[in-house]
């Protein structure tokens, strides 16, 4: 067994030192596959920000992650721990997900304090993976191949999905990923190292993906370093589930223990082939027609699929949020892998057509997904409710505490105190809810509702149309 060695590019034959032609040569070679690299993690930053801006200016909110992770934001930016009131009053968001590398957020929240920054951030994220994927395609299997194969990555429907789900921390995992595993199959073991064990300050669960990273680590590398990164996952994975957690969370617990549902496993095998369950298997495969089963890199997407197909939650099982975002740099470098050293596949014109086929499977499979909606904006990012929208924001004054749903979160957190409604909140100066999916609802529903959850207390309707209403606190 050999220990993990310094990174240190190869510049001779192995017989004698290199000749200064060679040298120019070998720099040449290394440098060449970044520039078609970077105009794929271009175009796919451009298309990702395009996407993100016709939601965030339809007013188009997919869920309530956005406002917690811009609370955190907020309160980084400002030197304060991430007490995130949309999660419940006092709650420190560092008591739900062990994810401390998030603290990168404040100086890009602190210069455009906006919600719209953390899309922007995580569009750079995901792009930058882009890059490290293409790159690493395009120095194994030449330029045309390798960017069929980077153009497949950026848009396939993982980060598709990650990208229409709008913040969410596990964008810092997919480059962190990306890296690692590029440096890994590029045997620079040590940088491979050092990317996979940066993953635990994440979320608490890609410490067992780091344990597994460090197993193929030590397969591929022969040496011991390996084995010390899965201690490493484990060890992290134990103390932020078994103590960090529990020390700052309200319940004194891992919040998402509960959701590892093993004896429903045990007493319902047949649950493991669920629909949901068997199509996200077979759309990881089919992303790289089936090539990423070629190479041991594909095991590491077992603790994602393990945590998500035994839980009880079916919203864990498919394939509409991001939670299959950090399976993507998986299955591309497995399948960059098989492509680069399986003697059959030895052959360019052979290569070519796989890569080719891949893009055209995440072509198809774009219209399934979030970015099949970009072709007819009009239809898809509606700017019908802009108007209304504006006008309830404007109702609501800098500064105060507002109760409210997921449908304008977002647009408050940057200048009030945002409580979600479905918690139980101390009484909030102003309640905002959507009403447009009631039928028949009273012009005054609003501030009726909220004197019923908050006895004592007396509210009057400021704004009302067929869409949203504001009520003040008296």
């Amino acid at each position: 067994m050999t220990t993990l060695q310094k990174d240190t590019p190869h510049t001779g034959t192995g017989l004698g030192p290199a000749s200064p032609r060679r040298l120019v040569d070998i720099r040449h070679a290394a440098t060449t596959p970044l520039l078609p690299a970077s105009l794929v993690g271009a175009v796919a930053f451009t298309i990702y920000t395009l996407f993100s801006w016709l939601q965030w200016q339809s007013f188009t909110i997919r869920s309530w992650d956005l406002g917690i992770f811009t609370q955190l934001a907020k309160d980084y930016a400002n030197f304060q721990p991430p007490i995130v009131s949309i999660k419940g009053d006092g709650y420190n968001l560092l008591g739900d997900h062990f994810h401390p590398i998030l603290v990168l957020l404040a100086p890009f929240y602190r210069l455009f304090p906006s919600a719209y920054t953390l899309l922007v951030v995580q569009n750079v994220l995901l792009a930058i993976s882009v890059v490290v994927v293409c790159h690493l395609a395009v120095k194994r299997l030449g330029n045309i191949t390798g960017v069929c194969v980077g153009l497949a990555y950026a848009l396939s429907w993982g980060l598709q999905s990650a990208v229409d789900s709008q913040f969410h921390e596990v964008a810092f995992a997919v480059p962190l990923l990306a890296f690692s595993l590029a440096a890994l199959l590029e045997e620079r073991w040590r940088s491979a190292w050092i990317w996979a064990s940066l993953l635990v300050f994440v979320k608490e669960d890609l410490g067992l993906t780091v344990f597994v990273i460090g197993l193929v680590l030590a397969l591929r590398a022969r040496s011991a370093g390996g084995l010390w990164l899965s201690v490493w996952g484990v060890a992290w994975f134990l103390l932020t589930t078994k103590v960090i957690l529990p020390s700052m969370n309200p319940g004194a617990q891992w919040a998402y223990q509960s959701q590892l549902n093993i004896s429903g496993l045990l007493s319902d095998p047949a649950s493991l082939f669920h629909p949901d369950k068997v199509a996200t298997v077979l759309l990881l495969v089919a992303i790289t027609a089936g090539l990423a089963l070629f190479s041991p890199l594909t095991l590491i997407v077992l603790p994602t699929l393990a945590w998500r197909f035994l839980s009880d939650l079916p919203v864990y099982w498919g394939q509409e949020w991001q939670y299959s975002a950090v399976l993507m740099p998986v299955v591309f470098c497995a399948a960059i892998d098989a492509l680069s050293r399986r003697r059959v596949l030895n052959s360019s014109r052979l290569r070519l057509l796989l890569g080719t086929g891949i893009l055209l499977i995440s072509l198809v499979l774009t219209s399934q997904y979030a970015f099949g909606k970009l072709p007819d904006p009009g239809k898809n990012f509606p700017l019908t409710t802009v108007q209304s929208s504006q006008n309830a924001l404007a109702a609501v004054p800098d500064g105060v505490s507002v109760e409210t749903d997921i449908s304008l979160m977002s647009y408050l957190t940057d200048r009030t105190e945002v409580y979600w409604i479905g918690n139980k909140n101390p009484a909030p100066d102003y309640v905002l809810i959507d009403v447009s999916a009631r039928a028949g609802v009273s012009p005054t529903a609003a501030a009726t509702e909220a004197e019923q959850r908050f006895p004592g207390t007396h509210f009057v309707t400021v704004f009302a149309d067929a869409r949203y209403q504001v009520a003040r606190r008296q």
